[in-house]
């Protein structure tokens, strides 16, 4: 019942994991210029988010006939990682453009972490000299599993930010994992213990079983949902620890292996008295 249990509890954390948070008032198409903005990843760094941005242009921008672009227009994003200002001339249309918006957190939060953007921008400058500007309602799409993303603003037309915040069944996962790996070390260290002890036989085959064990490590440790850097409080208090509990464990068992099979010295047979001459 408590393995069905879990099963469900995780079934049900997986499914509510990966949301949108977004301001009610979604801007509608009309008259205006709008934009969608596909958040689709984040830098193993956790500086930098990247998304996809695409450009509706409203029908006063627009060829009636050939619903391209009747006049120069450009955009400009705030809060990019790097200056984005991009320019498309009479005759074309808008496409999709990669942004990369900064983003400001604390990983040694994990896996509890979260980041949040800078104020995020859209504007379009068009007419003679770019002299109107104008501003670009943003519709927000989350495509980044494991992460719960909510969207902010005041006045409908941004400035937006984004937070992000690792979902709790990324956070379970991540826990679980940690919890299989002192487990791991727990069951090592009570086998070494007890055949120490001679509550249990050596068994040789047992200590290939340790070596087996201290490779897992390294594995388990890279499946953490979200591979928080190395030297983080993960590895400082619980994987350099499940190491050294493993070692130590292996090292108890050779000791074991040194005492169970020590090999007999045969004693020299004592020489047989010659019978007396008669």
């Amino acid at each position: 019942m408590i393995l069905v249990g879990a099963y469900v509890a995780a079934v049900v954390l997986y499914a509510q994991g990966g949301t949108l948070r977004q301001p009610p008032e979604t801007p509608a198409a009309g008259d205006r210029t709008t934009a969608r903005l596909a958040v689709e990843d984040i830098q193993s760094n956790y500086r930098v988010v990247s998304a996809n941005l695409t450009i509706s242009p409203g029908p006063a921008l627009l060829d009636p006939q050939t619903q391209h672009l009747n006049q120069d227009v450009t955009l400009r994003v705030r809060s990019a990682a790097m200056p984005t200002r991009i320019t498309w001339t009479t005759g074309m249309l808008p496409g999709v453009i990669a942004v990369q918006l900064t983003i400001a957190g604390d990983i040694e939060d994990w896996p509890f972490d979260r980041y949040r953007s800078g104020p995020i921008e859209v504007e379009l400058h068009h007419g003679a000299g770019d002299a109107v500007v104008e501003r670009v309602p943003v519709t927000f799409v989350a495509q980044l599993p494991g992460w719960n993303v909510v969207i902010s603003e005041d006045s409908g037309v941004g400035p937006y930010r984004v937070t992000l915040q690792r979902s709790l069944s990324a956070a379970a996962f991540g826990l679980v994992i940690l919890g299989v790996l002192v487990a791991i070390a727990g069951l090592g260290l009570f086998v070494a213990v007890q055949t120490l002890r001679d509550r249990r036989p050596f068994q040789p085959p047992m200590t290939t079983w340790y070596a087996a064990m201290l490779f897992a490590v390294v594995p388990l440790r890279n499946a953490l949902p979200g591979s928080p850097p190395f030297g983080g409080w993960v590895d400082i208090t619980l994987v350099v620890w499940v190491l050294v509990v493993l070692v130590v464990s292996m090292l108890l068992y050779v000791a074991c292996w040194w005492r169970h099979l020590k090999p007999h010295v045969d004693e020299p047979e004592e020489p047989v008295a010659a019978p007396p001459d008669s």
